[in-house]
């Protein structure tokens, strides 16, 4: 089934967006500790002896110019290095992994777009035997050598049990439950399903909730959010929770939910932790988000690169199968966390999000309510 879905997106391209892979403040003319970013204008990577990242978009999730790149280029420190980012676009996905494997990189990072392109890039690496990690996001049939990233599954159990917490608050009788699912060509979306799904379907089951649409979301892309959820929400006008797999989606059922006078009113799910996503459960229009400590993911990504940079070989004890090709990937598990109003501050006290960014004029009543402080 997930290679069928894959081959209908697998031809989509996206057009390149023009932002630098780290657009987080910092002067891009800083390559200090080996350092290199490169943007949109050409490929430009090189990766010339040392460790290359490419990320996968802009638009997605705020992560990938904020967050993966700047704590990645915390955790490489003095050992030569390259982050670049795909800004959407498959294409160049792979033209940059062949740059930098042309130019002499020696590991190889790669947070896919999707499994198709993910593999053309492994598959040139293992023809020169340059090692890959699998970040956040793990190319089916792709073969690489190591996987980093959180129990995906239970991201979505959270999620789930989050809703149901946050419905038995608000509704009455069997409310119907929407389903705003990733995208297709990301596996992580099937696992977060599978999550949420293990949790939500002994509820339909038993009748105490009802099932509402449930549909992907091409390239995690908020604006087909919208739309398939403004579909949603004129086909079932009574959908009484969203269960969206993360804060883009959320937010984009949310503005549709405005338009109807129903935010507030329908508990709406997400994750990434996002300064939007965390605002939105401020304001009381999103019941909750998942925080993956993102900094713990880079560290994590970087010493087991840093490792085979040096011709160490990691050891890792857990293993995660490829549902597509049955092979088993060295899996270095880490595990999520679920953020409420009520435990957001923690958000905040981990330097993740900032008080300045989150406690805008709009949010300040809301912040000092639930004891976030500078």
């Amino acid at each position: 089934m997930r290679k069928s879905l894959i081959a209908l997106v697998a031809a989509g391209l996206l057009s390149t967006v023009g932002l630098t892979a780290c657009d987080d403040g910092a002067d891009p003319s800083d390559t200090s500790g080996g350092a290199a970013t490169t943007g949109s204008g050409g490929t430009g990577a090189t990766g010339k002896n040392g460790i290359g990242v490419i990320l996968p978009d802009t638009s997605s999730s705020d992560r990938w110019t904020t967050a993966d790149p700047r704590y990645l280029e915390a955790a490489f420190g003095d050992t030569p290095h390259e982050i670049v980012n795909a800004d959407g676009d498959k294409e160049r996905f792979k033209a940059l992994g062949n740059d930098m494997l042309a130019a002499g990189v020696k590991v190889l990072i790669i947070a896919n777009l999707d499994s198709a392109s993910g593999k053309a890039v492994i598959d040139a690496a293992k023809a020169k035997n340059v090692p890959v990690i699998d970040y956040d996001r793990l190319t089916l049939n792709g073969g690489a050598d190591y996987y980093v990233s959180f129990d995906n599954e239970q991201v979505g159990v959270l999620q789930a049990q989050a809703l149901k917490s946050c419905l038995s608050s608000k509704t009455t009788g069997s409310p119907v439950i929407a389903e705003l699912n990733g995208s297709p060509t990301d596996n992580n979306a099937h696992l977060f399903k599978d999550g949420y799904d293990s949790v939500l379907q002994p509820m339909y089951d038993n009748a105490a909730y009802t099932k509402g649409p449930d549909q992907y979301v091409p390239d995690w892309d908020n604006e087909q959010a919208k739309v398939i959820f403004s579909q949603m929400i004129e086909q079932y006008p009574n959908i009484g929770g969203v269960l969206s797999a993360n804060d883009g989606l959320g937010n984009a059922a949310i503005e549709v939910l405005k338009e109807k006078g129903l935010n507030g009113k329908v508990p709406v799910t997400g994750q990434d932790a996002t300064t939007q996503g965390l605002q939105n459960i401020l304001a009381g229009d999103q019941c909750m988000t998942v925080y993956k400590e993102i900094k713990q993911e880079a560290d994590a990504a970087a010493e087991l690169a840093i490792s085979l940079y040096k011709d160490v070989k990691p050891q890792i004890a857990d293993k995660l199968k490829d549902p597509e090709s049955g092979a088993y990937v060295p899996f270095r598990k880490l595990d999520p966390k679920a953020i409420t109003a009520n435990n957001i501050k923690s958000i905040v006290a981990s330097g993740y999000v900032s008080y300045d960014k989150l406690c805008t004029t709009k949010y300040t009543r809301a912040c000092k309510k639930y004891g976030i402080n500078k």
